[in-house]
């Protein structure tokens, strides 16, 4: 018998038990359905994190500032005027590990609009230095430089949803848009990032799509804000080559904190640590999915034996008459496990396609990134080989010992 027959007459036990064999292809369509779905999230979130880390820049520690309200403000504000440019050039001055900064202030939006629409998007005065920090691409026009943040000059960039929901069906460079009571010239468009969250273990990420960026100066001068506010909201220091962020972290930890008078109205974040969070993170998650895949693949092994043991039982005449006429063991063996590896096959080619489905749903559903690489499809596929092997053996080792001549006699 050849390897060609073999197979087509797996195929045809199969059609001929449609409802047994379309059961007992469930259980492999569900495991690997489930192998597929856990690895596509898990990396597309692995990308997503990744992307959201290299936004913040893991050469970077970021300092945020923690907001207060009444009389907490007031009691916080004895004793620090919060987080501003001050605390920024006595890093500089201070810290020799530091090579460059940037900062960033939201500004409190009452309106937004131009002549052609209007929008819900952030306005964050930024100091020009933010792009490069953050690694934001320009796709239109230019970004602010020093000297517009010098001379107070009131120009903004927009990012690509804001520049559809203000300029629909128009390049917006060289145009208006009105921020509160200024005017302000777009001088240029950012492109559009691949990031869909705006946090990361709690940590606020810049979500550049939909928000609007004016120099930092003049955000300050011109556009309002309440009193007693932190003057910054975020500042990014870039450290020099050689130095472990978690360690510099410390020292300007412990430089703010002299600073600021012992309040703590401010949290130092280090982008390398959160990347290290997220990952532990998604190792949990992904050895959550893998029990619930396995359990599943086993429930689909058994199936598969549960099948063969009764194809066996009822194929025990055609097994005799097969070695009667000269079949040996090793080809009866070989014929059940091509039929275990074929039914293993048709579920996880059915279950490939189910697991792209289902992992596509849920991240419509969940607003999560997917992603599909090759190794996740061969390992899929390389699984329902091993299941099929596994538990096919012993329904053909079954098979092949059966004495030929009391297996006629049963028949």
């Amino acid at each position: 018998m050849n390897q060609l027959n073999e197979i087509r007459q797996a195929l045809g036990e199969m059609a001929h038990h449609k409802l047994r064999t379309g059961l007992t292809l469930l259980g492999m369509i569900f495991g690997v359905g489930a192998v597929i779905a856990m690895l596509s999230i898990g990396e597309g979130a692995e990308r997503e994190a990744l992307s959201m880390i290299e936004s913040m820049g893991l050469r970077n520690v970021v300092v945020e500032s923690r907001p207060s309200e009444g009389e907490a403000l007031k009691t916080v504000r004895e004793h620090s005027v919060g987080l501003s440019l001050g605390d920024v050039h006595s890093a500089m001055e201070t810290l020799p590990f530091i090579q460059g900064w940037s900062a960033s202030k939201e500004v409190r939006v009452h309106n937004l609009f131009s002549p052609l629409g209007r929008s819900d998007a952030k306005v964050v005065g930024v100091t020009p230095s933010h792009f490069d920090l953050s690694n934001i691409r320009l796709a239109q026009g230019r970004l602010f430089d020093r000297q517009d943040n010098r001379f107070y000059r009131q120009v903004a960039v927009l990012g690509s949803e804001a520049a559809v929901s203000l300029f629909p069906g128009r390049s917006p460079l060289g145009q208006s848009i009105k921020v509160n009571h200024q005017w302000f010239e777009v001088v240029g468009v950012l492109a559009q990032g691949e990031q869909t969250k705006s946090k990361i273990e709690g940590v606020k990420l810049g979500g550049e799509r939909n928000q609007v960026f004016v120099p930092l100066n003049t955000a300050l001068k011109k556009l309002a804000f309440k009193p007693l506010e932190d003057q910054l909201d975020s500042i990014k220091l870039q450290l020099v080559d050689g130095v472990e962020p978690p360690l510099a972290a410390s020292s300007i930890d412990h430089l703010f904190g002299r600073r600021h008078g012992g309040e703590f109205d401010y949290q130092v974040v280090v982008p390398a640590d959160l990347l290290a969070q997220y990952q532990q993170t998604q190792r949990i998650f992904n050895i959550v999915m893998a029990c619930v895949a396995g359990i599943s693949l086993l429930v689909g092994g058994i199936g598969i034996m549960n099948i063969m043991l009764a194809t066996v039982m009822e194929r025990t005449g055609e097994i005799g008459l097969l070695r009667a006429l000269g079949a040996t063991k090793r080809d009866i063996a070989r014929q059940f496990i091509t039929e275990s590896l074929v039914i293993a096959a048709c579920g996880g080619l059915i279950g490939i396609l189910a697991g792209i489905l289902l992992s596509l749903v849920i991240g419509a559903y969940a607003d999560w990134q997917v992603a599909w690489s090759p190794m996740s499809l061969l390992l899929s596929v390389g699984v329902c080989m091993v299941v099929g092997v596994a538990f096919g053996w012993y329904p053909a080792r079954k098979a092949a010992e059966l004495d030929p001549i009391i297996a006629l006699q049963r028949d």
